[in-house]
């Protein structure tokens, strides 16, 4: 996907998950890899390059770490500017196999004034397609987060409020004085002059 048509947001505002998601065409990356050799080199940093090349179908690996460095830079709001470059963002996977992402350069920088302290990343491919989805959690949306009430919590709180309001109206009534109480039964009055 190109810088052009690239969804560009803006920076984070307060109490806010930047989300990117990006698709690539494997037939593309095909193309690309087979037209430009030094693509290669040029985008993915070496520990990409090993485990892509490693595998039976490298286009389909580089083009999910394609699509994610695309929705990285979504998910931070800036898309390929500001000084961010291919190679400031590489995927890589843990012992388990599960991707994670490691920033530098301009990218980092970046993240780090944002605020970001996680940047989970999910890749996943079909025969023809690639694609990645990136969150940028900043500080301030894990404390805004802790901030929300939990719906069911509130709803809960209410309907007790809302019982407890029905329950006050279904009690008696108890008279507070005899002047109160002879206004109430006239009985009480006829008995009070004897």
């Amino acid at each position: 996907m190109s810088e052009d048509s690239a969804a560009v947001f803006g920076d984070l505002a307060d109490g806010q998950v930047g989300l990117g998601v990006d698709i690539v065409e494997i037939a593309r990356m095909r193309a690309i890899l087979a037209r430009t050799p030094n693509f290669r080199e040029r985008v993915f940093s070496e520990e990409e390059r090993a485990y892509c090349d490693g595998t039976a179908s490298p286009e389909v690996h580089f083009a999910t770490r394609f699509a994610a460095k695309e929705a990285v830079v979504k998910a931070l709001g800036t898309g390929f500017s500001r000084g961010i470059g291919v190679r400031d963002i590489e995927v890589r996977r843990n012992a388990k196999g599960r991707p994670y992402v490691v920033l530098s350069g301009r990218a980092k920088e970046i993240a780090r004034e944002q605020g970001v302290r996680e940047l989970p990343v999910s890749l996943s491919f079909t025969h023809a397609e690639a694609v990645a989805c990136a969150m940028a959690i900043t500080e301030d949306s894990l404390r805004a987060a802790e901030k929300r009430v939990d719906p069911m919590e509130e709803l809960s709180r209410q309907f007790k409020e809302a019982r407890s309001m029905l329950d006050e109206l279904d009690a008696p009534v108890l008279p507070r004085d005899s002047a109160e109480l002879s206004e109430q039964d006239p009985s009480v009055r006829e008995g009070a002059a004897d």
